[in-house]
């Protein structure tokens, strides 16, 4: 899993309530058990038209988001089914950290053991970020996972709290195998004393 400790970059607002994780995945795509090649069906159902053809409005059609990183969303992100191809597609696409007020639990644990960053920010810093991000490529935001900041274009600064276990998987790369191979060694030298005094077993 790829280490996040700091990360700046354009911002694609969202200001919709409960983008739930079929609106971020459809269905149609889970066909698959790999975790690339999902960026193009993200937000799909949106993103395109009927015909296939994109559609202008959307946001991450929009010359100034196509590459964004963040996405600013207002309240219970990531809610519906607990598809774990929602994180896959978000981090196919190249979205490394989404911020709402609040997430939908299978969602926020999926994004952790996948290498995205989920922030919680309340109602009044979601508004100052949202605002950020609606002012395109010219207005990144960077997130900074050590100091637990959020530095908007202007200066300003959003703090949020995060799990310290979370925060130092996150910034190590470590997903579930990768903190079981942290004790590689550990395991090896059980199993290898386990075969002596049991070796029936």
């Amino acid at each position: 899993m790829e280490k996040f400790t700091k990360l700046t970059g354009v911002a694609a607002p969202m200001p919709i309530v409960n983008i739930d994780t079929d609106m971020i995945i459809p269905k149609q795509y889970l066909k698959t058990i790999a975790r690339t090649g999902l960026g193009k069906g993200l937000f799909s159902e949106m993103r395109y038209k009927e015909d296939g053809t994109e559609n202008p409005d959307f946001v991450l059609n929009k010359p100034a988001y196509r590459n964004a990183q963040i996405i600013v969303a207002e309240d219970n992100f990531g809610c519906g089914s607990s598809r774990e191809h929602a994180p896959w597609a978000l981090l196919d696409y190249g979205v490394r950290c989404v911020i709402s007020t609040s997430f939908a639990d299978i969602f926020y644990n999926n994004c952790f053991k996948n290498g995205i960053l989920p922030i919680k920010v309340s109602k009044e810093d979601l508004a100052k970020l949202m605002d950020d991000a609606e002012r395109g490529a010219n207005a990144t935001l960077t997130v900074d996972l050590e100091a637990q900041e959020i530095r908007g274009p202007d200066g300003g600064v959003v703090k949020f709290d995060i799990d310290a276990f979370r925060k130092h998987c996150l910034m190590e790369g470590l997903d579930d195998i990768g903190l079981t191979m942290v004790k590689a060694d550990k395991i090896a030298s059980f199993e290898q004393k386990d075969a002596s005094a049991r070796p029936w077993a």
